[in-house]
């Protein structure tokens, strides 16, 4: 049985055996969504919202902020094992996304055990746009509650 919190279903550690897999898909990423990121972050870097300057530093347009497809994976995991569940997160970022793109966020439990008195999985993980180009991989160490 899964665990409800605000109107989301987060999957309990029975749910949870090693090959289960989550998805979810975001976007299309709009200019908008850049800018309201970079205000939300700080993040001003003007390759991500002035087409000159992204174009003169050698990039067809402004591109997604990494942390921001990031955030996007972050999602899809704490809305699959719950918003107090992660224990660890690392990512490492391999291409850019752009306005337009859908960032797919896919996940498998490859590890279930305890430690410290919590049950915990260990999970891959990845980003990837709709033409199937890598974002993202991480790995993510969980307590999933219930």
């Amino acid at each position: 049985m899964a665990t409800q919190t605000a109107g989301l279903t987060y999957a309990k550690w029975d749910d949870l055996a090693e090959g289960a897999q989550r998805e979810l898909s975001v976007g299309p990423i709009t200019r908008t969504d850049l800018v309201r990121y970079a205000g939300a972050s700080g993040d001003f870097n003007p390759n991500h919202h002035d087409e000159i300057y992204a174009i003169r530093a050698g990039f067809e347009k402004p591109f997604a902020q990494g942390m921001l497809q990031g955030g996007y994976l972050g999602r899809a995991l704490s809305e699959w094992l719950g918003p107090t569940a992660l224990r660890r997160l690392r990512l490492r970022f391999s291409a850019q996304a752009w306005p337009g793109d859908m960032v797919i966020s896919k996940a498998r439990v490859t590890r279930r055990y305890e430690e410290a008195g919590e049950k915990r999985v260990e999970v891959e993980a990845e980003a990837v746009t709709q033409r199937g180009d890598v974002l993202i991989k991480a790995t993510a160490t969980a307590a999933p509650q219930g």
